[in-house]
């Protein structure tokens, strides 16, 4: 039998919910509860004025969430992952994106019934880390899936120069090619879809942006290079899974209004204090991150005779 329980949908618009934390400039909402029950209650999903939506699901690993039950059947976890996606599918504007962070044995369903549901995909994309949990029965995971979205991919957000990197042409091989580009791009590259580098490591114990008790945190670089990609200063971005408080502490850094949901208390408690009391580690509104993904030393140039 089922352990997720069914509840009859109520006809009407459902009234307004009070968010359970609240902040200005720009307006920053953190509302607590299951977000299947909450996000309809949020005027700007039920009105679908989203602009960007990030999503870091409970990956159903029996991981330690608080009050969340991370272990349910595999049908049951199923079922909720589609009830949060048709919820923010439905938050979206005509213009927006979704992305999804989520390992190996749910994104196939997951890249299924977002289009199954019409949405575009954009791109697949990798973060790459270096420290997976070790096994000897076969190869260690050092991965999780990013995948992008888009409900009209003609009218669909899209800023390149706000995430430019240094290209491998340049910096590495020299190729005078790369400064025949526009001014503000010589040099420089649009990211690939597999992302690594200095700070894009899983949060350890001992690194800066650490939060305590958070089981598991992506870097702020990670959404830094997501929010400035996908939507504009002012935009609305959504995260229905707060966690330790990593989309709103860098969407207010960069001047994103934010709505999100959180199962558990105590998370959300301690994400509000990340957001309103020490804010973001290494991003920086004004000074966008200057990532370099190049993994040879520079190519010996040879001397002019």
């Amino acid at each position: 039998m089922s352990t997720v329980e069914r509840k009859p949908k109520k006809s009407g618009t459902p009234k307004a919910l009070k968010p359970t934390y609240q902040a200005k400039n720009p307006d920053t909402r953190v509302y607590v509860g299951d977000c299947r029950e909450v996000l309809p209650r949020i005027p700007e999903v039920a009105a679908g004025e989203v602009d960007l939506i990030f999503a870091d699901p409970p990956f159903n690993w029996n991981r330690a969430y608080d009050e969340w039950k991370d272990s349910m059947p595999r049908e049951d976890y199923l079922q909720f992952t589609r009830d949060w996606l048709d919820l923010c599918i439905g938050a979206l504007k005509p213009s927006g994106s979704i992305w999804v962070n989520i390992p190996d044995d749910s994104a196939a369903e997951i890249v299924m019934h977002l289009k199954g549901r019409g949405l575009a995909m954009v791109n697949w994309c990798i973060w790459h880390y270096r420290f997976g949990q070790n096994t000897t029965g076969r190869f260690i995971n050092s991965k999780v899936h990013a995948l992008y979205f888009c409900k009209n991919p003609e009218h669909r957000q899209w800023h390149a120069d706000e995430i430019l990197e240094a290209s491998d042409r340049a910096t590495t091989y020299f190729d005078p090619r790369t400064h025949n580009k526009k001014a503000g791009t010589a040099g420089k590259r649009v990211p690939m879809d597999v992302w690594y580098g200095k700070h894009w490591g899983r949060i350890q114990g001992n690194n800066a942006e650490r939060r305590h008790y958070h089981d598991n945190q992506i870097p702020e670089v990670y959404l830094e290079r997501v929010i400035r990609a996908c939507s504009r200063e002012g935009d609305l971005v959504m995260d229905p899974f707060v966690g330790s408080g990593t989309t709103p502490v860098v969407a207010r850094e960069l001047n994103r209004r934010f709505i999100g949901t959180e199962f558990s208390k105590q998370n959300a408690e301690s994400a509000w204090e990340r957001i309103t009391e020490i804010g973001c580690v290494r991003v920086k509104r004004d000074e966008p991150t200057q990532h370099a993904s190049a993994i040879f030393q520079p190519r010996p140039t040879r001397s002019k005779k």
